[in-house]
């Protein structure tokens, strides 16, 4: 006998799924993918993006409306994150809601730097605090992990990044799983670089489904220090989901150094499911 769920348990499925698979992001990830690379911020360095993401399901759709995410280069090969959102839920048979959602603290560190011969390699974990509304399907109801390691490599105008990991989530009708994804880019250009990536995640949900995602993308480069981010993508298995990403990113700060653009990298992730 199926579990029925109450319209605002059903939404916080819906706005979790959001999470996931927009901001960034649970499973990982990093504007304007879902799946995430090793490198911090530079020393002393900021960047800033604003953002929004779409999530279309059978039964929901969901949104960022906007986003903001900030990092800080606190040390060498390391950087402090944090994403606040504000998320809209639109349910098939219950009425929409707009608020903050929870918001996302996170420490990225490189232990491995790359070489001609071996890649790049770090840790990113998360925690999403239960900020958001869960009577509103805005929150997730409890705060939740997301604990990846990334590898990265390039070469001439490519590059690749992908890696794995584990999210624990303890909320009502949530479930521990893992996750996987891979990427690959090139630089087209002085101002343009595409690329496309799979990521896929085991059942999120007691009555989920594991879900595998190809997503394409890029970003536009109006300077060095500020960029057009976007990409679309739809699920090929598991749970039906059409996604999408559109955000503007800027880098400032430190004064000898020179400002390196962003990977493509994800802002969203898979983490719950809708259903």
């Amino acid at each position: 006998m199926q579990k029925r769920f109450q319209p605002y348990k059903q939404r916080v499925l819906e706005f979790s799924t959001l999470a996931m698979f927009a901001y960034a992001t649970e499973v990982l990830a990093g504007p304007p993918f879902f799946t995430d690379d090793p490198a911090p911020v530079d020393y002393k360095h900021s960047e800033f993006y604003i953002f929004s993401t779409y999530d279309q399901t059978r039964s929901a759709k969901s949104a960022a409306l906007p986003a903001f995410e900030y990092n800080y280069g606190v040390l060498p090969d390391m950087q402090l994150h944090i994403l606040v959102p504000f998320a809209r839920s639109i349910p098939v048979d219950a009425s929409s809601e707009y608020g903050t959602g929870d918001v996302e603290l996170g420490v990225k560190y490189r232990f491995i730097q790359e070489t001609d011969n071996s890649p790049q390699i770090g840790i990113f974990p998360m925690a999403e605090l239960a900020t958001g509304d869960v009577n509103k399907g805005l929150g997730n109801g409890k705060t939740w992990w997301r604990l990846p390691i990334w590898a990265q490599k390039s070469w001439d105008e490519w590059t690749t990044y992908g890696g794995a990991g584990y999210v624990i989530n303890t909320a009502e009708g949530r479930k521990n799983y893992s996750f996987a994804g891979w990427q690959l880019q090139k630089e087209l250009s002085e101002k343009w670089t595409l690329g496309g990536e799979v990521f896929a995640r085991q059942k999120d949900a007691v009555d989920g489904q594991s879900t595998t995602i190809v997503n394409l993308g890029g970003y536009y480069k109006f300077s060095p220090d500020f960029n057009l981010l976007f990409s679309a993508g739809h699920s090929v298995n598991g749970e039906n989901h059409t996604v999408g990403y559109l955000g503007l990113w800027w880098s400032f700060g430190g004064d000898e150094e020179e400002v390196t653009p962003p990977t493509l990298q994800p802002a969203w992730s898979i983490s719950q499911t809708t259903h």
